[in-house]
């Protein structure tokens, strides 16, 4: 995970919002110190303050962590999971082959891997 994305998400949050950092810290029961450190991405918070966090900025958990998630291999094959849910077979062929069109030009441009 990426802390300083997350920092400064969070940092851009709480200035729409004319908050201090220790302002912030107060109404979350956190000190201001661990909110600078969040901030600046030296720290990463916990799960409970997350939660904390994303409430009083009124945003979502998806949206503070939303650039700072590195997806791997096993990230991307479940989003292509997901994205086949609930889709006919006609359907799930149809993205297979264009899947299949797309790494066959890359290959063919870029070389193989």
């Amino acid at each position: 995970m990426d802390n300083s994305m997350l920092g400064q998400r969070i940092r851009t949050e709480r200035k729409k919002l004319s908050l201090t950092q220790e302002q912030l810290a107060e109404r979350i029961g956190v000190s201001d110190a661990y909110i600078g450190q969040i901030e600046r991405g030296e720290r990463s918070p916990t799960l409970e303050t997350l939660v904390k966090l994303a409430s009083r900025l009124g945003v979502t958990i998806d949206y503070l962590l939303h650039d700072s998630l590195v997806p791997g291999d096993d990230n991307v094959i479940d989003q292509i999971r997901q994205l086949f849910i609930n889709r006919s077979a006609k359907e799930k062929q149809m993205a297979l082959d264009v899947i299949k069109v797309m790494f066959g030009h890359l290959e063919n441009n870029l070389g193989k891997r």
